[in-house]
């Protein structure tokens, strides 16, 4: 399932006007507060479709039957360009077990690149609800080859993803490795480049947000 937050005037298509903007972009504390405001609208409409339960609650008056989540998800983000909408989503989910896992382009002479996953962090997995962050679904190589990773830690009994932007080619690609997954996008693009970039998109977030990466 694909669900595209901007279908619907709201704040968060305001929110992706702004991070697609050239001139806004070159503030990096706004631009990382409008992909935290983006996951933090994607947590309390995947909060929607959690299991809850009905807890007595002791009030200073009397007792009241309230509605809960009868359990917490795991947050897992790739970094780093996924750090700014793991803390949205952390501040709706905040009792939530969290994971962490290293990704990056490691790219060829000829224009190509491989996705290299290097390290993951993480609590049981099996039978948990986990919410996968990531600003950017451009190829989907990088999400397919995280899901991967953490089906090596157990079965998830759902997964949610949520980006800022994404291309048309990288949700297809994705939902075919992982067809019950649900994707919670800002917005989405048709186009993606040979070198894996969507237009007109917005440019390397990961950069935007946290400065350009010095070469070595």
């Amino acid at each position: 399932m694909v669900i595209n937050l901007s279908t619907e005037h709201s704040l968060i298509s305001n929110w992706v006007s702004e991070l697609r903007d050239v001139e806004i972009q070159k503030d990096r504390m706004r631009f990382r507060a409008n992909l935290e405001n983006i996951a933090a609208v994607a947590a309390y409409e995947i909060s929607k479709k959690l299991p809850w339960e009905e807890k007595e609650v002791t009030t200073p008056l009397g007792i009241s039957t309230c509605k809960v989540m009868s359990r917490q998800p795991v947050l897992a983000t790739i970094l780093r360009a996924g750090l700014a909408m793991h803390h949205g989503l952390l501040r709706f989910f905040d009792k939530a077990d969290n994971a962490f896992i290293s990704a990056y382009r490691k790219h060829n002479r000829d224009g190509s690149f491989e996705i290299s996953l290097d390290y993951i962090s993480c609590p049981a997995m099996e039978d948990r609800v986990v919410i996968i962050s990531d600003p950017m679904l451009a190829t989907g190589s990088s999400l397919v080859k995280t899901i991967q990773f953490i089906r090596e830690e157990g079965q998830p009994s759902e997964i949610h993803i949520v980006c800022a932007l994404a291309c048309t080619v990288g949700i297809e690609y994705v939902l075919r490795a992982a067809p019950t997954a649900t994707i919670w996008c800002g917005d989405i693009d048709d186009e993606l480049t040979a070198k894996g970039y969507i237009v007109p998109g917005l440019g390397d977030a990961g950069d935007l947000a946290y400065g350009i990466k010095v070469q070595m």
